[in-house]
């Protein structure tokens, strides 16, 4: 298994993506829109492989003022649990870190609310409503 950046212009994008929509789209009923699709062209790509096969995805948004905003993660229903996603974060933490950012935030949907805890994120104002569940503004000093 490897862990490297990618972008959208590269062949696994299109695998991430897929991955995004099986995981995070599908179970909502939701798809993407051209508009979902046009925000991923200067953002940075994560994801982890083995081999061909994409593991594990995630996208970094330079939201300004040194901070960074972690979205759409995304790890296959037969590898989760296994600490893929936490070393995709670890990983991504590094790299906005060694870029300069000090600050990375997410909306965090609330099933996945204690995993950012674990990782030493904590919780920033009220619950909120994103496509149509209940989310967590989350943050980390890096």
């Amino acid at each position: 298994m490897d862990t490297r950046i990618y972008r959208q212009s590269d062949p696994e994008y299109l695998l991430a993506l897929l991955l995004r929509y099986r995981v995070l789209r599908v179970p909502l009923g939701l798809t993407f829109s051209s508009g979902d699709l046009v925000k991923d062209k200067d953002d940075i790509h994560v994801g982890t492989f083995a081999d061909d096969t994409i593991l594990a995805t995630l996208i970094l948004t330079d939201t300004g003022d040194h901070t960074i905003k972690m979205r759409q993660v995304a790890v296959d229903e037969a590898q989760q649990g296994k600490g893929l996603g936490r070393s995709l974060a670890l990983y991504a933490e590094h790299y906005a870190r060694d870029r300069g950012y000090q600050l990375i935030h997410c909306h965090a949907r609330d099933v996945a609310k204690d995993f950012y805890l674990k990782l030493g994120y904590s919780i920033s104002g009220e619950p909120f409503t994103e496509v149509g569940i209940k989310h967590f503004h989350m943050e980390k000093k890096l």
